[in-house]
């Protein structure tokens, strides 16, 4: 009742000491001026957003639907069409599914523990979520090629609100870290919250990119993925941001099935490869530190089968004490020092793929999201991510996803 409280005197507009950002106080304008309307427009907005927190018939409904999760040969085999008529399947495919997705996301919101669903920050990720669902669900049916271009613009948009959607969980629960009890608990709702999260932009990458026209992909997915050829585009920039902290950076070797090609998405690998070089390439040169300039190599090896396909980088990096290990895969717990983390990087994955366009680089940790979301991301794609430790010499870790040539049973997104 305090929350509802709380929200319903801001939408009353009476003003509280919350985070400017989380006011969703109806601005009072005097000026006709462009910036002034634009601001009314965004108050109203979200005024409309605090009222659906507790008029919610529509999300509750959508949330008792099903979700309709497709596989990856699915999207392959139906990504193409003379006609275009692909086009708006996809569309419509979206146009109903987006909803009932983010409905669930903002279900599992409102079963946080009630102070922790208090926070700021969190509280901000709900409200885009709340103002997600309302722009989806209100869009009109997707009728010809003049609406999906519209709907184009609005998933841009909403790619674009939600791209530190994961940094600003890592933050709100930060804070709130003294107040959770149940860790698994907490766990659970990150791991569904961020695997729906992957899912959705697969889904919402994958109809814009349908317009696209490139060789060897079919919207998101490669027809030709070469394991060795991604892994060395993030040893290179996982190698620039060593250098960086460091001064230098491990060497890599790449061995095993080097010439493998198969149909697989990128993403998945854009997200997890950078953060397990990452984790190797800092361990080995803090384990070497007295020797920056002559650190062993990593190693990675690539096997590939008809089921599925492995990625192991073994480093000498001195392996992981035992007394962590076992919470290695924990959210927010990392073995560098606290308080000394970049903006830059932060948690990385769309940071870190942004990072590697534009050039930047930072330190070599974050908030201690990397791994367990790694892994996260890694089971919602029907693989796993396993570490085997030998302390006092290094790191084994072990990535293994599934094919999604539909010989065998695939995931679904």
């Amino acid at each position: 009742m305090l929350r509802k409280s709380l929200l319903d005197s801001v939408g009353r507009g009476v003003l509280l000491s919350t985070p400017a950002r989380l006011s969703f106080l109806p601005l009072c304008s005097r000026s006709t001026s462009a910036t002034d309307h634009y601001h009314v427009e965004l108050a109203r907005e979200r005024s409309k957003t605090v009222t659906s927190f507790y008029n919610q018939s529509s999300i509750d409904i959508s949330a008792e639907k099903a979700s309709v999760r497709l596989t990856p040969t699915t999207m392959l085999y139906s990504g193409r069409s003379q006609d275009g008529s692909h086009i708006l399947k996809s569309a419509r495919y979206l146009h109903k599914e987006l909803p009932v997705r983010i409905s669930h996301r903002i279900k599992g919101f409102r079963s946080l523990p009630f102070i922790i669903g208090c926070n700021p920050t969190i509280l901000h990720v709900h409200e885009l979520y709340i103002r997600a669902f309302q722009k989806l669900s209100e869009y009109p049916p997707i009728t010809d090629h003049e609406a999906e271009s519209q709907y184009c613009k609005l998933l841009r948009q909403l790619l674009d609100d939600h791209k530190d959607v994961v940094t600003q969980l890592a933050e709100g629960l930060r804070e709130s870290r003294k107040h959770i009890q149940d860790e698994k608990d907490i766990r659970y709702f990150l791991d569904k919250t961020l695997t729906s999260r992957l899912g959705i932009r697969m889904l919402a990458t994958h109809h814009l990119a349908l317009h696209e026209d490139r060789p060897d992909f079919v919207g998101i997915i490669c027809t030709r993925l070469s394991p060795k050829k991604i892994i060395e585009k993030w040893v290179d920039f996982a190698r620039r941001l060593c250098e960086h902290k460091y001064g230098n950076a491990p060497r890599v070797r790449i061995n095993g099935h080097v010439a493998a090609r198969f149909p697989f998405i990128p993403m998945p690998l854009d997200y997890i490869l950078p953060e397990l070089l990452k984790n190797s390439m800092r361990a080995t040169m803090e384990s070497h530190l007295d020797t920056p300039y002559n650190v062993p190599d990593i190693s990675i090896t690539i096997a590939n089968n008809d089921i599925d396909f492995i990625i192991r980088i073994s480093d000498r990096g001195g392996g992981i004490a035992h007394d962590l290990l076992e919470r290695v895969m924990d959210y927010h717990f990392t073995t560098a020092e606290a308080g000394t983390q970049d903006s830059r990087v932060n948690l990385g994955f769309g940071n870190m793929v942004d990072m590697v366009n534009s050039g930047q680089s930072g330190p070599m940790h974050g908030f201690g999201f990397g791994l367990p979301t790694s892994r996260a991301y890694a089971e919602y794609l029907g693989g796993s991510l396993c570490i085997q430790s030998l302390q006092g010499i290094g790191t084994d870790v072990y990535l293994r996803l599934k094919h999604i040539d539909g010989k065998e049973e695939s995931f679904r997104i």
